[in-house]
């Protein structure tokens, strides 16, 4: 994947390599669907995380990004490196300690929640000044998400995982991992205008994993158990009410639910999570393995073909490329003191 470049908010940023330096861990939902985004502009992420307020801006000197920057693809925990300078208000061009990095964090997302709310700073950390988001970056780890199933996605689902109406073979999927793992040339994975110099790359982890659809939310099964649980505790009050004579038809147990059951019930999708981690990808590199992984699934390709589009060294074998809504950029491994 490719890295932003550095975008620097004051022309003296170079002169001064003291300043402190703080490191920050974000994130983000993307919902656009314009594709790349060749300029940062004011709205941007990078933006609006770090200077989403003039009395922010006049602290920062330097703002340099890590990760993607692609239009639909999320952030779990996106990396930017921020140098800053803590300017007195009473003795302008006095400079003062650097603010701790708590304070840090509660004031940007302050800011950040009176825009639009949809990026949060999850953590703020001070780093060497010789600290640089991308070059001392040792591990990417990237999430790609599919939903399994003929029904429509939720709205909650909309623009967050990849719907495939078909059902997945797990197994094969996993098979095909196994091939792909390791230290290979990528081409046949490597979108047109890449700009690495050279396509060989280790890929460390590929697997795929089925996990619950709706991480948010108690299951159906869930809900009914508590129901029967609520049902049992009625039932004694009715045997109890009987007894005594007070029994009447509103406080009959369990009626409600018998003339509502299954109204708004709508089948759950199967959730497949594809992990991918290694030091550096190439570009759109997992939306490709993605996208193979998917077709192996479906039964559109095999676990040998998959090895036959390695050995390609072409992007013209490749499955059709996933789209980016699945795809969250996990971690950014660091050696941190």
């Amino acid at each position: 994947m490719t890295e932003t470049a550095k975008h620097s908010l004051d022309s003296a940023s170079a002169e001064s390599p003291n300043r402190p330096s703080k490191i920050s861990k974000v994130q983000y939902f993307s919902d656009d669907e314009g594709g790349y985004d060749e300029e940062l502009v004011e709205s941007s992420v990078v933006t609006r995380t770090m200077s989403p307020n003039p009395r922010l801006q006049r602290y920062l000197v330097a703002i340099e990004y890590i990760g993607t920057r692609f239009s639909g693809v999320h952030a779990l925990s996106n990396v930017c490196h921020v140098d800053v300078e803590r300017i007195s208000k009473r003795k302008p061009g006095e400079v003062l300690p650097p603010h701790e990095p708590a304070v840090v964090r509660r004031a940007v997302n302050h800011f950040l929640q009176k825009n639009e709310g949809d990026i949060m700073v999850i953590d703020v950390q001070c780093v060497p000044v010789d600290f640089h988001a991308r070059f001392k970056a040792q591990e990417r780890t990237y999430f790609y998400r599919l939903l399994s199933g003929p029904e429509p996605l939720s709205t909650f689902e909309q623009n967050r995982a990849w719907h495939v109406p078909e059902q997945l073979d797990l197994v094969a999927m996993q098979e095909a991992c196994k091939i792909l793992v390791g230290h290979h040339d990528f081409s046949s994975f490597r979108a047109s205008g890449c700009q690495a110099k050279s396509p060989i790359r280790t890929l460390d982890e590929l697997s795929v994993s089925e996990v619950a659809s709706t991480p948010y939310f108690p299951s159906i099964v869930e809900r009914e158990k508590e129901v029967l649980h609520e049902e049992e505790s009625c039932c004694n009050n009715f045997q109890t009410d009987m007894a005594s004579g007070s029994i009447s038809d509103t406080n009959m147990p369990g009626a409600s639910y018998i003339e509502d059951v299954g109204f708004g019930i709508r089948k759950r999708h199967r959730c497949y999570v594809v992990t991918a981690r290694a030091r550096s990808f190439l570009y759109h590199q997992v939306r490709l393995l993605v996208g193979a992984l998917k077709s192996v699934g479906t039964g559109d390709l095999t676990v040998s073909d998959v090895e036959r589009i390695l050995k390609a060294k072409s992007v013209t074998a490749a499955s059709p490329m996933a789209p980016a809504c699945g795809l969250y950029l996990g971690r950014v491994k660091y050696d941190l003191p």
